[in-house]
């Protein structure tokens, strides 16, 4: 019980900083997003309360389900968004990232309906390891996609010589770009251990770690991008739009092989 009203206060919370954030845009005051991000720091410490506790509780795969792998990403990008504030000059992000951990608040709160007990397959170690590491990682590819979004719509405006309106209250190109980069090349090793653990669980249970299920299919798509991603970036040395763009469409392909192909395929992922 204690875990659901902390978890509902942290909504609230971070509603009234998404509020705040949006006002401050629409205002032209950045002073509100200031305070706003004091806000969304509260609701994160709060939100941290509920996450804790279902570790706690958890007999195994605490991150399982669509209330504990929501809640739990939306607390990664809350935490990753709050330390980046600390090196960049990006409080007018959370005009963007704090409506989408709200979004997420709210559907990890429909999913409380839909809980149901863990099978005895998910009980272990070892899938533990591989669905906090797909999930943090996850959470690292939502942020550079936010980053990136804001990056082609400030990019956008600097070039229709826009920069005196509501491009001076966006985030500077050289930060969008830092974030994207940083949330690009530390969460594709995370998937990529993810994968490997999840590779190794499912061999020890199915018997083979590759089953051509849609879910495993999509997930190495997206895979697949990033990987071309963090190549260009790190080896060729790209930036700005293309980086962007490719992390949006590569965050598109995961947001589908996490949600999308439930609705769509038949899949063993189903939790």
């Amino acid at each position: 019980m204690a875990e659901l009203i902390f978890f509902r206060i942290a909504l609230g919370a971070y509603f009234v900083s998404a509020m705040g954030y949006i006002a401050s845009l629409l205002a032209g005051r950045v002073r509100v997003a200031r305070a706003s991000m004091w806000v969304f720091a509260l609701a994160f410490v709060l939100h941290t309360v509920p996450v804790v506790a279902r570790w706690m509780g958890a007999p195994s795969a605490p991150s399982a389900g669509v209330y504990g792998s929501l809640s739990f990403i939306a607390w990664v990008v809350s935490g990753l968004y709050l330390a980046f504030q600390t090196k960049t000059k990006t409080q007018t992000l959370g005009a963007f990232v704090s409506p989408t951990v709200v979004v997420m608040m709210i559907a990890a709160s429909a999913g409380l309906m839909d809980e149901h007990p863990i099978p005895f397959a998910l009980r272990g170690p070892l899938v533990t390891f591989h669905i906090v590491l797909q999930l943090t990682g996850g959470a690292f590819f939502a942020l550079a996609c936010l980053a990136g979004i804001v990056y082609l719509v400030q990019d956008r405006l600097i070039r229709g010589k826009k920069v005196a309106g509501f491009s001076r209250l966006l985030p500077p190109l050289q930060d969008l770009d830092r974030i994207n980069h940083l949330c690009t090349v530390w969460g594709f090793p995370l998937m990529t251990l993810g994968i490997i653990a999840g590779s190794i669980w499912a061999r020890s249970v199915w018997g083979s770690d590759w089953h051509w299920d849609p879910k495993q299919i999509f997930t190495a798509v997206s895979w697949v991008l990033y990987a071309v991603l963090v190549h260009q970036r790190v080896a060729i040395g790209w930036k700005g739009r293309k980086a962007a763009c490719l992390s949006i469409i590569a965050f598109a392909g995961l947001i589908f092989a996490f949600i999308g192909v439930n609705a769509l395929f038949v899949t063993m992922h189903r939790f």
